[in-house]
């Protein structure tokens, strides 16, 4: 059984209620989005989708470290809707995250104004719909924080760079999705694999410059695996940390995460496929895109690069090797090595082991023996208001205890600053992808085997990255 234990200091986020204090020279940036229905063929077949502002995927957000956002949502869905900003910072702030714990969502015909601020923060992010499987048909789109002129980077100024949104897609609606699940059985197989929605995309450059490409994995079920024919990738980035820059014939990226490469264009000047293929599913998908040299003549040829042979393991290894550089700086220009997280005490242990079993007939998932369920009333809101009944501190166990599977609005219980270790525990025979709203973790370890204390002994308490989804091997 798999098993990830993360570090994670608790400032304020969640449980406490405050107000931000905002430099008056932070550049101010308004927004106004509209999301619709349109319908479109993203695999060959019309099927109604949800557009930003008339796009699929969304207007890509373009942002700057310290960035204050205004954005305003105006839902014309025909149900309520909730957008998530994935990976960014919602410090004193968690009620603008766009998730049901903080959030109630925007009702039809009506809008919601955002108010965030990218504090501290570069990198490759995403933003989605967090309610109702919204995101099975859209919604999504590129949310990328520059650093500032004057913080300095780990690398040369790239000649441009590209988001690209790769995901499983259905040809179904989030609807029949919707009643799968609600009826007690699993989702199913997804029908492909989608580039920036779409089967096939060309990306451009000049022979001898060197590109970003921002890879983020924003659909539902499958971790993929991403390559570009003939070149080599360099890591530089991966959900906010400046890691050692290593090269990499391939990356998998697991739902919910991003990161970002290098690439320099020194091949002899032609086209090259760029290719995704899904991983760890006994049905697979591939998507292509082209990688156009600008002085190149010959279309792409030759064989696909192929997957790597090795699986779940090897997908294990690969994610030890993205590790925090330490004398870079990310957002601000202090090193990222002088929080020396390793040395914290740790205040408290929660050990969370998933599970899927029936309850009531119907097949739910379970942490600890819980299957959550929603309140009516915002967990934000009732803890503010003091709320009676809405959750109960007691509701679920720091450790499984392999009771019976039972329903409730599970909520762990912590502090101000406390510095807590989270073990995720798999025990089921699929990858999974865990992620916190509106913060991030230290993952410090990865193993293959049930946890135990004596695992903190492997735990990599120097130059482990902050990030804010780690996926969590299955039983190998």
């Amino acid at each position: 059984m798999g098993n990830v234990a993360l570090f994670h200091l608790i400032c304020g986020i969640f449980i406490f209620w405050s107000v931000s204090v905002v430099k008056a020279e932070d550049t101010y940036k308004y927004f106004t989005w509209t999301a619709t229905y349109g319908t479109l063929s993203p695999l060959g077949v019309p099927q109604q989708v949800i557009l930003i502002n008339g796009q699929f995927p969304g207007p890509r957000l373009d942002l700057v470290t310290n960035d204050n956002v205004i954005l305003n949502l105006i839902n014309k869905l025909d149900e309520p809707l909730l957008l998530t900003w994935n990976g960014i910072k919602q410090r004193k702030n968690s009620w603008q995250d766009g998730v049901l714990g903080t959030n109630c969502p925007i009702p039809i015909n009506s809008n919601y104004t955002y108010k965030f601020q990218t504090k501290d923060q570069i990198g490759s992010y995403t933003y989605f719909p967090s309610t109702q499987l919204h995101r099975a048909v859209g919604g999504f789109g590129a949310l990328n924080v520059y650093a500032r002129s004057v913080i300095s980077v780990p690398y040369a100024k790239p000649a441009g760079d590209f988001s690209l949104l790769i995901g499983d897609w259905y040809k179904s609606s989030h609807k029949v999705l919707r009643q799968i699940l609600d009826s007690g059985r699993s989702l199913p197989y997804p029908n492909g694999l989608l580039i920036n929605g779409q089967k096939q995309s060309t990306f451009s450059g000049d022979q001898g410059k060197t590109y970003m490409f921002r890879i983020s994995n924003v659909g539902l079920k499958n971790s993929i695996n991403f390559r570009i024919q003939g070149h080599k990738m360099r890591v530089v980035e991966v959900e906010g940390s400046h890691v050692l820059q290593n090269f990499y014939d391939s990356l998998d990226v697991h739902v919910g995460q991003s990161m970002s490469v290098l690439v320099t264009l020194d091949q002899p000047p032609k086209d090259y496929y760029i290719v995704a293929s899904t991983r760890f599913s006994r049905i697979n998908f591939t998507a292509t895109s082209v990688l156009h040299y600008t002085n190149s003549q010959t279309p792409v040829s030759g064989p696909m690069p192929p997957a790597p042979a090795g699986q779940m393991h090897w997908s294990m290894l690969q994610a030890r090797t993205f590790r925090w550089n330490l004398t870079s700086n990310a957002a601000r220009p202090n090193p990222q090595g002088s929080f020396h997280y390793g040395k914290i005490t740790i205040s408290r242990t929660f050990v969370m082991a998933n599970s899927a079993p029936l309850i009531n007939g119907k097949l739910r998932y379970a942490v600890n023996s819980v299957s959550y369920v929603n309140p009516d009333t915002p967990l934000k809101l009732a803890d503010h208001f003091n709320i009676p009944g809405v959750f109960n501190l007691n509701s679920i166990q720091a450790y499984p205890s392999g009771g019976s599977p039972y329903l409730g609005t599970a909520v762990f219980p912590t502090s101000h600053h406390d510095f807590i270790e989270i073990v995720f525990q798999n025990d089921e025979a699929t990858m999974q992808s865990w992620h916190l709203d509106g913060y991030d973790f230290w993952v410090v370890g990865f193993g293959s085997d049930k946890w135990t204390q004596a695992s903190r002994n492997k735990y990599n308490l120097v130059d482990a990255l902050t990030r804010h989804t780690t996926q969590v091997n299955a039983t190998i």
